[in-house]
């Protein structure tokens, strides 16, 4: 029998090495990860934007009726007051289509009054018994003829005294003649651009802000801007239109700003930064920017759980600053997050905490909590 006992106690000691080698294996294969703290802190908010300058009023003025161009009084690039001359088309013709229809209006009239004389005196016949009946039918269609003869008259005599005030094209609103298409001579018809009309003062801004942004915008508000033409100077605007919807391709919001400019030095077309001020909220939860992962449903962290494990949350992020991200919905303040080493994490992973000193925190997994830091360096 005394030759069995060294093997019996080389089999439990091989055994023993076996449980102790099975705990380091499970060390080893839970994945070091770095871990971040959700903490509210008070967040200033400044909104910027880029757009463009927009004119308010810019329209391209055609013909309305057709001649050939006989006078241009204002030329491209001078201002137009609001009803002033810009050219004429053949007002000659015109006039002399609105005498013609002046002319027939009034033998239209003549003959109307002519027609209503002829007609009382059959009624009056008739009630003497002297015209039949048939005679006074005939009277009284006769006066309905000559009505619409001068109905007809009247409305072509409008139509004659619109072309002869068409003929003069005059600018709908103030501007300036940002471009012209004819020269005096030409022959235009109906509908041929003449000129591009432009109001540069006031101007507008349009831009769009982020969806997290659009509750803060109102009407009203002030907007700095700032061209490449102008780097060292802000221009004032205001919030004049606020889109009532969000734009579900861009999902961001139209904004448009009202400025004044008087000398012209702001163009259409100029590209734009704006800047909507400050906004100062307090208890903003935020957390490190590398701890949120974009996913299919949406973003998502990993929030350290007991038991050495994580959980997957999808929550609801906010403005982005100094390199943390607001949390708006899906945390609590004090949560920990897992900043690093999880970009192959699953829900409910059993993870090692890599420490700030380099070291680890084993999982401890039957006490239900991760355990101390454990003196061995992170590989």
């Amino acid at each position: 029998m005394k030759t069995h006992k060294p093997l019996a106690l080389t089999l439990l000691f091989a055994l023993a090495l076996g449980c102790s080698g099975g705990k380091d294996e499970k060390a080893v294969t839970a994945p070091n990860v770095s871990l971040g703290e959700a903490t509210p802190v008070d967040v200033e908010d400044r909104i910027e934007a880029t757009g463009e300058l927009v004119s308010p009023n810019h329209a391209m003025i055609a013909a309305e009726v057709g001649g050939r161009v006989t006078a241009l009084f204002i030329d491209e690039g001078k201002p137009a007051q609001a009803g002033q001359r810009v050219m004429e088309v053949d007002p000659e013709r015109r006039e002399l289509e609105l005498r013609g229809a002046r002319a027939s209006n009034a033998e239209s009239q003549a003959g109307l009054v002519d027609q209503k004389r002829a007609a009382e005196r059959v009624a009056s016949l008739f009630k003497s018994n002297v015209a039949s009946k048939a005679q006074l039918d005939t009277a009284e269609t006769q006066l309905e003829l000559a009505r619409s003869r001068a109905d007809g008259a009247a409305a072509r005599l409008g139509e004659a005294e619109r072309a002869r005030r068409d003929a003069e094209v005059k600018a709908p609103f103030e501007g300036l003649i940002a471009q012209r298409f004819v020269s005096v001579g030409e022959f235009v018809q109906p509908g041929t651009r003449l000129f591009e009309l432009v109001a540069l003062d006031p101007i507008e801004v349009e831009f769009r802000v982020a969806e997290v942004d659009s509750s803060r915008v109102q009407p009203g508000q002030t907007i700095g801007v700032r061209v490449a033409p102008c780097p060292d100077e802000v221009f004032q605007a205001t919030v004049t239109l606020v889109s009532p919807m969000i734009d579900a391709a861009s999902r961001t919001l139209r904004v448009k700003g009202t400025l004044a400019n008087p000398d012209g030095r702001l163009k259409p077309g100029l590209f734009a930064r704006t800047d909507l001020g400050v906004s100062h909220r307090e208890g903003v939860l935020m957390i490190p920017e590398e701890a949120v992962l974009q996913r299919s449903d949406g973003q998502v962290v990993f929030r350290m759980a007991p038991a050495g494990r994580v959980e997957r949350r999808v929550v609801h992020t906010g403005v982005y600053k100094d390199g943390r991200v607001e949390i708006a919905a899906g945390l609590a303040p004090g949560d920990r997050v897992v900043t690093r080493g999880h970009t192959a994490l699953i829900d409910g992973a059993v993870v090692a905490v890599r420490n700030a000193d380099g070291s680890v925190s084993e999982p401890d997994v039957a006490s239900g909590a991760a355990a101390a830091p454990a003196p061995q360096k992170a590989e």
